[in-house]
């Protein structure tokens, strides 16, 4: 079943201006989060800088996840000693929606689309289709230098969603969507030569990146489920229904404490929809006064310098994740430690989004936000302490 590449294009035109660009929606509903002074408020020192790639700029596409997971894969290329390579971010996310396709009409439709996943994806597709180069894949069009999903995404949801409706599905589907996907990124390369060598997804993953998936483990904390027992986190981006290692709340920054100071990054998602982050200063924290409740004098200062914080409790961690105050809708990845000019400790946080904030790409976190706004962690074993692998069975 041969897909023509321009009626793909020309029902892009009719039906892309109906997409929505969630990260682009996110970014926007949170420009506003700023103080006008907050650099020059706040005073920095490095704890520990662990050594990670340049910046990226993720387009408008949903692909947080797919940024996040690849630079920390990225970052384990260098504490491995390798010279890193920029990991095609779109590759990994172009057989993620493959795979997600999958698992929709499986489920007859009973299962979220979108753009976005998890961390963990990038180690599942990692596993079962390898790695490329960004320089030998990048998704971008002639003529393209930032990548853009707004009309190739509705038309994949739109395939899944008819094939789901159909009383037997039609077994060229697949190639069919897969088709849209080459139309939009471009199709894959079966062989391609990097640095005088030629390399498959497969071989390249496993002789150049040189992770092994089964080393890697996945963090969660809820009440509602046995703390140090594995189980299955409840949100639509978990497509794939991965389980993750229960942990209590205080257990979440330990264990990233206790990876930093063995050189180990960690990929982190979390919520970034918060009154009190702000993209644009580069500062994330959990106020002590409801944002609601500030004056407007109080919101125009929230991000000038060191502020105090409430002690968050499992109860109202679990209580924002169950009334959607705590939603899954960015990755980051955590690249160091400084203190401020106070001794309190942040976490360095690297984002996605271009250089356009006050740091260069990169922010700012406080350990109670990172407690009260995570939805998962993704680090090797090796990052985790001896005393929390034997609690976790690891």
């Amino acid at each position: 079943m041969n897909v023509n590449k321009s009626i793909v294009l020309s029902l892009g035109l009719f039906i892309g201006a109906l997409g929505v660009q969630a990260q682009d929606n996110l970014i926007n509903s949170i420009k506003g989060n700023a103080s006008e002074n907050s650099k020059a408020a706040f005073q920095f020192t490095d704890v520990i800088n662990l050594e990670n790639t340049p910046i990226r700029d993720q387009g408008s596409t949903g692909t947080c996840w797919s940024y996040s997971g690849n630079s920390f894969l990225e970052s384990e290329m260098i504490r491995m000693g390798k010279a890193p390579v920029e990991i095609s971010q779109i590759y990994t996310a172009r057989q993620t929606y493959i795979e997600k396709a999958k698992n929709y009409v499986r489920l007859h439709g009973d299962q979220a689309q979108g753009e976005g996943g998890q961390v963990h994806d990038v180690l599942t597709i990692f596993k079962k289709y390898g790695a490329v180069p960004k320089e030998v894949y990048s998704g971008l069009q002639e003529g393209q230098t930032r990548n853009n999903f707004g009309e190739m995404t509705p038309i994949l949801h739109n395939m899944t969603e008819n094939v789901a409706k159909s009383i037997k599905p039609n077994p060229h589907w697949l190639q069919a969507y897969t088709g849209v996907l080459d139309a939009y990124l471009g199709k894959v390369p079966e062989n391609f030569n990097y640095q005088g060598k030629n390399y498959t997804p497969r071989t390249f993953a496993d002789q150049v990146i040189g992770i092994k998936p089964v080393d890697y483990v996945a963090i969660s904390s809820f009440e509602a489920y046995p703390y140090y027992e594995s189980f299955v986190l409840l949100i639509p981006d978990n497509w794939s229904f991965e389980s993750f290692h229960n942990v209590q709340i205080n257990d979440l920054t330990d264990i990233i404490d206790q990876a930093l100071s063995k050189g180990f990054t960690v990929a982190w998602a979390t919520d970034v929809s918060e009154k009190s982050f702000s993209w644009r200063n580069g500062v994330a924290y959990v106020p002590e006064k409801a944002v609601e409740s500030m004056s407007a004098s109080e919101q125009a200062e929230m991000f000038n310098g060191p502020k105090a914080e409430p002690t968050i409790t499992p109860a109202q961690r679990q209580a924002a994740f169950d009334d959607y105050s705590t939603t899954d809708d960015h990755g980051m990845h955590i690249v160091g430690m400084v203190k401020d000019q106070n001794g309190k400790e942040y976490y360095t946080v690297k984002n996605s989004w271009g250089e356009s904030n006050d740091y260069k790409g990169y922010m700012y976190v406080t350990k109670e936000f990172v407690r009260y706004k995570t939805i998962s962690l993704l680090l090797h074993k090796d990052g985790i302490g001896n005393a929390m692998k034997k609690k976790l069975s690891i």
